[in-house]
């Protein structure tokens, strides 16, 4: 089976996580008529909720499902696990739930990650890029349709956004210490190629 319902109830977990961490970060676009006071109603912004979700879990989703899909392109074992399944992750989870509450500004989180069967440092190192080389992708991708076309203000605004996460997170990504994916890929290659 290439994805299992719990992974499938994982990624969905995973992006109403991340809906609601971002909502009040990346909201839509307002419409003409503009109310001011609109901001200050009581009760759960549901437009907010699904364009957060819009903007940011595809570059997360992807990310995640570029190491599973290339880790079993080499015939390995490779699992997809929500935030929940592991303690560091979980708890890393709830303390950007509380300073989100809080107004905090800043915000660190693992909303998922792939569990992979050990292999060689080479296939390691190829599977740890394949998630940032999918940023890269959608970076690129985004970065070119804003250059070489139009489109309505709500959906230049997504595609601004996607193209700053996606940048951020390819960048971020390849930082090459402790459990990043660039530790990954250089230690990985280090170890193919000279170790």
């Amino acid at each position: 089976m290439v994805i299992s319902f719990r992974e499938v109830f994982d990624l969905l977990l995973m992006t109403a996580y991340l809906g609601y961490l971002f909502k009040d970060i990346f909201r839509r676009p307002v419409s003409q008529g503009y109310d001011p006071l609109s901001q200050f109603k009581r009760g759960f912004n549901w437009e907010d909720f699904k364009f957060a979700i819009i903007v940011t879990a595809p570059a997360i989703v992807l990310h995640e499902l570029a190491h599973k899909f290339v880790a079993m392109a080499f015939g390995l074992k490779a699992t997809f696990f929500a935030f929940y399944h592991s303690s560091f992750s979980l708890i890393l989870a709830t303390a950007s739930i509380v300073m989100k509450l809080v107004g905090s500004p800043f915000i660190f989180i693992i909303p998922g990650y792939v569990g992979i069967e050990p292999t060689t440092p080479l296939k390691m190192a190829i599977i740890a890029f394949a998630g940032p080389f999918t940023n890269l992708v959608i970076w690129l991708g985004t970065a070119y349709l804003l250059k070489n076309k139009q489109f309505s203000r709500k959906t230049t605004t997504i595609l601004h956004i996607t193209k700053r996460i996606n940048m951020f997170l390819f960048f971020f990504n390849m930082i090459p210490i402790g459990f990043f994916d660039g530790a990954k890929v250089f230690g990985g290659l280090f170890s193919a190629f000279f170790g």
